[in-house]
């Protein structure tokens, strides 16, 4: 079994406790590496690390060409090793071959690439307009890195996530300190191994793996941390606000979503029911923005509700190691847990339990759950207003439009949504009165590493990818320049002189 590394400062190490833990392939139960457990003392080293690489300006004082020159380096390794992480990514989070060979891998690689090519192009220097009156100068804004930058990401999907924080913020000159999930650790140790071996400056990247109770505050408070960004659940980004505020820390966080799909009377319904499906059960229901609200019209509701269920026999539960697998377990008992306890709400709520609500018989191991749709749900039952990050669909009926938008926007997420409906300007407009960051019309869950990314309400703050998300690892500077050679033009000076 391997056993990995901390990886601190430019070195690879053990935890000072010298304490791991096993990481577990939620298909099987079976352990599949060693990881070490950091305390307090290695999360304080790999932030001076980070502060001290910031401070010293190698990385930071580069040109954001030269940059993406080093950085290209760990895009090519990665590159390299696309199908070896694609088997770790699959193994360690229960993801499918097929989607991790197919999604998790290649594009997680690709969107390392187009990030550090775009903050590589980003201009520094914006020009502002020019004050000829009453004085002249010349006005700019500078961006300028932030400093020492916490990622702190999840276990749904680890290898992506580690790239969308540490990519931004190395490319715009950052230094930074990963914290991947506990559950979930190899692929962004793997990420680490790449950076090592292209010789990036020593304490630029960081990787400590523990508990989050642990190594999460330090990273939140500790004074020598100028920005966080988090990916995880709405609670957690809550803590992280509160645990932040004390130094005023910059934020940004991707949390939670209860995402509508809605459906129009014209929609074209082999797109829309497999779209509905697609954006609930891929990769088990363990997706922020899955939609996992599917608001129906009444006048298509049994058509709808009947095409849904036969197409649901077509995906295959099993093995996340066979390519033929469509759907693979949850990450772990806990979160098997979690999804089994709101399957039982719904039915006490009084929903209808249309298919699922069960482990699969023909699974002996592995934290599996099927997939599950209700009907008969009202917006305001738990299964329709809170994250289950699980397999399970609530669909609900409307009559008139605008009754399905107060639904959609009933929530205390906004994160992602869709819209499916043959009229695309019509769809448009309603797109435009979901309260969501991102809307998807006629599709779901297509990211495109040049659009920004997060939410609106309790769904986050901040965006990430595009140029908005890198912009967020900056700062932003406005130099002054006066113009004006003659100290005797300049009576604004005279405020406090009586000459």
């Amino acid at each position: 079994m391997e056993r990995y590394q901390l990886f601190i400062d430019g070195k690879f190490c053990d935890a000072e406790s010298g304490e791991t833990r096993p990481t577990v392939n939620p298909g099987n139960e079976e352990p599949i590496a060693l990881v070490p457990v950091a305390g307090k003392g290695d999360t304080r080293r790999a932030i001076e690390a980070a502060r001290r690489s910031f401070d010293e300006g190698t990385w930071a004082g580069m040109s954001p060409k030269d940059r993406a020159a080093k950085l290209m380096k760990v895009f090519q390794i990665l590159k390299d090793k696309e199908a070896d992480i694609a088997e770790l990514e699959s193994k360690d989070g229960g993801s499918t071959i097929r989607k991790t060979t197919m999604m998790d891998a290649p594009v997680g690689i690709e969107h390392f690439r187009l990030l550090v090519e775009l903050g590589g192009s980003l201009p520094t220097y914006e020009p502002l307009p020019w004050v000829d009156f009453p004085f002249v100068s010349w006005n700019f804004v500078n961006r300028e890195p932030i400093g020492v930058c916490a990622g702190i990401i999840p276990w749904n999907f680890p290898f992506m996530m580690a790239v969308w924080k540490t990519a931004p913020a190395l490319i715009m000159g950052n230094s930074i300190v990963l914290k991947p999930a506990s559950d979930t650790p190899l692929t962004a140790l793997e990420l680490a191994k790449a950076i090592a071996e292209a010789d990036l400056p020593p304490g630029v990247f960081n990787i400590v793996t523990g508990s989050g109770s642990v190594v999460g505050p330090e990273l939140c408070t500790n004074p020598m941390v100028d920005k966080v960004a988090l990916t995880g659940s709405t609670e957690t980004g809550r803590n992280v606000m509160r645990m932040a505020s004390d130094t005023v820390k910059k934020v940004t966080l991707e949390l939670g979503g209860k995402s509508p799909t809605l459906v129009l009377e014209d929609a074209d319904l082999d797109i829309a029911v497999d779209g509905a499906l697609f954006g609930t059960f891929f990769h088990a229901g363990q997706v922020c923005e899955s939609g996992t609200r599917c608001i129906v019209p009444a006048s298509i509701y049994d058509k709808f509700m009947a095409k849904m269920v036969e197409r649901i026999g077509h995906i295959k539960i099993g093995d996340p190691q066979d390519f033929e697998t469509t759907m693979g377990p949850v990450v772990s008992k806990t979160q098997l847990d979690t999804v089994t306890g709101y399957i039982d709400i719904g039915l006490k709520e009084g929903a209808n339990l249309v298919c699922g609500g069960r482990r699969p018989t023909h699974m002996e191991k592995g934290f599996f759950v099927e997939p599950t749709i209700f009907d008969g749900v009202r917006n305001d039952m738990r299964i329709a207003q809170e994250e289950i990050f699980g397999p399970v669909l609530s669909v609900i009926r409307y009559d008139e439009v605008d009754e399905a938008i107060r639904m959609a926007n009933d929530s205390i997420y906004g994160l992602g949504g869709a819209v499916f409906s043959r009229d695309v300007p019509r769809a448009i407009d309603l797109a435009k009165r979901i309260r969501t960051g991102t809307v998807w019309i006629n599709d779901y869950h297509l990211l495109n590493a040049l659009a920004p990314f997060g939410g609106y309400k309790q769904s986050g703050v901040g965006r990430e990818l595009g140029p908005h998300g890198l912009l967020e690892y900056t700062q932003v500077k406005h130099i002054h320049v006066d113009l004006t050679a003659d100290r005797s033009k300049k009576f604004w000076y005279n405020y406090i002189f009586n000459d």
